[in-house]
């Protein structure tokens, strides 16, 4: 069985990119907006969930994000954000108002983020044994 650390370290093996449909038995899934699916393909982590997210490289930020967060490395913390996000069962718009976009380091969860031909992807992982989050973001 694979560790997460080792998954993480060939992430771009196991990411392919294809339609929504042949992505269908993808572990997860990231839908772009050109109508392409980055489909996550790993065996399973006991005791960690996966996330994964990807956007456009050359995608324009939206204005009123690029306000608010800025336009440095953007698409880098969106992918890790949402990532964490998903993984803590915790809305993207809650986040943003205790964290930003940013992603502090914790023991529970392992991510990565790597450029992978035309796009920025961060494949995340957390702990299934922790403390889930309530929807305020609160930890229970």
């Amino acid at each position: 069985m694979p560790s997460v650390v080792s998954l993480l370290a060939v992430a771009h093996r196991h990411l392919r990119l294809a339609t929504p449909a042949e992505s269908a038995d993808a572990t997860t899934r990231s839908y772009l907006d050109d109508g392409r699916c980055l489909g996550w393909y790993a065996p399973a982590v006991p005791r960690w969930r996966v996330a994964i997210d990807a956007e456009r490289v050359g995608a324009p930020v939206p204005t009123a994000l690029a306000r608010r967060f800025g336009t440095g490395e953007f698409w880098a913390r969106w992918t890790r954000a949402e990532c964490l996000a998903k993984l803590t069962d915790v809305p993207m718009a809650i986040w943003w108002q205790r964290h930003g976009l940013e992603v502090s380091p914790r023991i529970d969860w392992l991510w990565r983020t790597l450029t992978l031909a035309d796009l920025v992807v961060t494949v995340a992982f957390v702990a299934t044994d922790r403390p889930r989050d309530t929807a305020d973001g609160t930890p229970t």
